[in-house]
C-alpha cells in the first residue's frame, strides 16, 4: 500500500519506535486512504501513555501542540509543510470507552493492544489501522470488505457497542449521509431496540452529529435514516411527527415527504463560495428541515374534506426555537432559523397580487441579513406538481427579486431609518425621552417604508401632522 501522501506519519512512527512504542494510524484517515480521499488530520493510537509520548509529540509538532484531551489519553500537534499545508495529528493511548448506565460521559480505560483498541471502535470501516513506520495494514474485522460494499457494521456485537457508547447510533445515521452507506440488518435492529439509550448522551454531542449530518452531501438520506431508526423520536421528535396520516380525501401532501423534497431543493439552491449562500449552509438546511414542524399542531379538518394549517409558521417558529435550544445550538443559529420558519410564507401573497414598493421594502427590511436564504427557502418550498402554478410562482419570485435590485440601486435597504431621528423628534415636538418618542419614531419608520426617501421638510411636516392627530 502506497503511503507516500503522509511522510509526516512515517516520521512520527520512527520517533515512537526509537523509544520502543507502537504507533498506528487509525479510523477515518485509513478509511479515506482506501477511498482515495485526501486527509491532513491524522488520528493515531499508541502503546505509550500520554506522559510518555508527550516529549515526542512536542518535538515533532514544531508549529503547535495541544492537550485538551489529556484526560481521555489524547494529545495533539501540528506542523506546516513548505507549501503552507497544515498537518494535524492526534495520538491516543490504546483504550476503550465505556459508559456507566447512568452517565453522560465515557470512562477512559487504557488497553494494551492495537487489536483490542480497534475492537472498541464504532464500525468496521473505522476499525482498520496502518502501523507506522512499517506500513503494516491491520484489519481484524473485515472493514476493507465492508467499505467496498458500502456497509456499516460494528466490530463486535452491536448491542454491546451501542451500550458502551450510545452516540455510535447517531454516528451510524451520520455516515449514511456522509458516505452513502447502508446499515446492515443486525445493526439496524440493535439501533431500533436501543434508541432510549441515546438519552444519556449530552445534547452537545447529539447536536454535533446532527450538524455533521446536515452539512453532508446527502442530508436527506441521513434524516430518513434518523427517522426510520427511531432515534429521531428521542433527539428530534418534531421531524417524525411530520409523518401525518393522510386524510381520506388525500387533500394535503405528506408533510414529511414534502419536507425531504424541500431539504433537497434548498441544498440545490446553495451557491459557490462567491455567492450569497455558500454551500453547505447550516442555517438554510435547518430552516428547510423545520419550516413545517408547526403543521401537526395546527392541523384542522375543514368542511368538505379540506385540511388547514393556520398559523403553522408562527407556531413552528416557537417550536423551532425550543428544539434548537434543547440541542444547545448557538443563539445566532436559533434566532436565524426561527425567523426563517416564521417568515417562510411571507412571499406567497405576492403571487396573487404584486406588492407595492412599500411592501417590497418591508419584506427586505424584515428579512434583513436572511433575505437571500429566505428567498431560497421560499423557492424550495414551492413543490407543486402543477407546472403552470410552478411557473407562475417562479416568475413572481424572479420579478420581486428584480424589483429589489432596482430599488437597492436607488436607496440603501440595509440602512433604512426614519428621515428624522430620535433626538430631532424630541427637539421638534418638545418631548422628553419616553414612550411617546418611541411611538413617533416607529411611525416615521413606517412612513419611510411606505414612501421611500423623502425631502427632510416633508418628513418634518409628516411628523408634526401625526403628533397633532395623536394628541387631538
Amino acid at each position: 500500500m502506497n503511503f507516500e501522501v503522509w511522510p509526516e506519519a512515517i516520521e512520527l512512527g520512527r520517533l515512537f519506535a526509537q523509544q520502543g512504542y507502537e504507533l498506528a494510524l487509525v479510523g477515518g484517515p485509513v478509511r479515506d486512504l482506501l477511498l482515495h480521499r485526501p486527509s491532513h488530520d491524522l488520528d493515531f493510537c499508541s502503546s505509550a501513555r500520554p506522559e510518555q509520548f508527550e516529549p515526542i509529540l512536542r518535538r515533532w509538532g514544531r508549529d503547535g501542540f495541544w492537550d485538551m484531551g489529556r484526560k481521555f489519553g489524547t494529545l495533539g500537534a501540528m506542523r506546516r509543510r513548505e507549501d503552507g499545508t497544515e498537518v494535524k495529528v492526534e495520538v491516543t493511548t490504546y483504550r476503550s470507552d465505556v459508559y456507566d448506565p447512568d452517565s453522560r460521559k465515557p470512562e477512559v480505560n487504557y488497553g494494551d493492544s492495537l487489536e483490542g483498541d480497534l475492537s472498541r471502535r464504532d464500525f468496521t470501516v473505522n476499525a482498520m489501522a496502518l502501523r507506522v513506520p512499517q506500513l503494516e495494514f491491520v484489519d481484524p474485522f473485515g472493514g476493507a470488505n465492508d467499505l467496498a460494499k458500502g456497509i456499516l457494521r460494528t466490530p463486535v456485537d452491536p448491542r454491546q457497542s451501542f451500550d458502551d457508547d450510545p452516540l455510535r447510533m447517531m454516528r451510524a445515521v451520520r455516515f449514511v449521509a456522509q458516505l452513502g452507506f447502508t446499515i446492515e440488518p443486525e445493526t439496524t435492529e440493535a439501533i431500533s431496540d436501543m434508541t432510549e439509550r441515546i438519552s444519556i448522551v449530552s445534547a452537545e454531542r447529539v447536536r454535533d452529529e446532527l450538524v455533521k449530518l446536515l452539512l453532508s452531501d446527502r442530508p436527506r438520506a441521513g434524516i430518513e435514516a434518523l427517522v426510520d431508526s427511531g432515534l429521531a423520536n428521542i433527539v428530534f421528535p418534531e421531524i417524525p411527527a411530520l409523518q401525518l396520516e393522510i386524510d381520506e380525501y388525500h387533500r394535503h401532501k405528506d408533510v414529511f415527504e414534502h419536507t425531504m423534497i424541500v431539504l433537497d431543493r434548498a441544498v440545490a439552491l446553495e451557491t459557490d463560495d462567491d455567492g450569497p449562500v455558500p454551500r453547505p449552509d447550516l442555517t438554510l438546511r435547518l430552516a428547510a428541515l423545520m419550516h413545517d414542524i408547526g403543521k401537526p399542531r395546527t392541523r384542522k379538518f375543514e368542511p368538505g374534506g379540506k385540511v388547514s394549517f393556520h398559523h403553522h409558521d408562527a407556531v413552528g417558529a416557537k417550536m423551532t426555537r425550543k428544539r434548537l435550544r434543547a440541542l444547545h445550538f448557538d443563539h445566532h443559529v436559533i434566532d436565524d432559523v426561527s425567523e426563517l420558519v416564521n417568515l417562510h410564507l411571507r412571499f406567497h401573497g405576492y403571487v396573487d397580487e404584486p406588492w407595492t414598493d412599500s411592501a417590497v421594502r418591508r419584506y427586505v427590511k424584515d428579512a434583513g441579513h436572511l433575505y437571500e436564504r429566505l428567498n431560497r427557502l421560499t423557492r424550495a418550498d414551492a413543490t407543486t406538481q402543477n407546472k403552470r402554478k410552478a411557473m407562475v410562482f417562479a416568475s413572481a419570485m424572479d420579478e420581486m427579486e428584480q424589483r429589489v435590485r432596482e430599488l437597492k440601486e436607488k436607496e440603501d435597504f440595509d440602512a433604512i431609518r426614519p428621515d428624522v431621528d430620535g433626538n430631532e423628534i424630541m427637539e421638534l415636538l418638545g418631548l422628553e425621552p419616553g414612550p411617546m418618542v418611541g411611538r413617533a419614531y416607529k411611525h416615521m419608520l413606517e412612513y419611510r417604508l411606505d414612501n421611500g426617501p423623502v425631502d427632510h421638510d416633508v418628513a418634518v411636516a409628516e411628523l408634526k401632522r401625526w403628533y397633532a392627530a395623536d394628541q387631538a
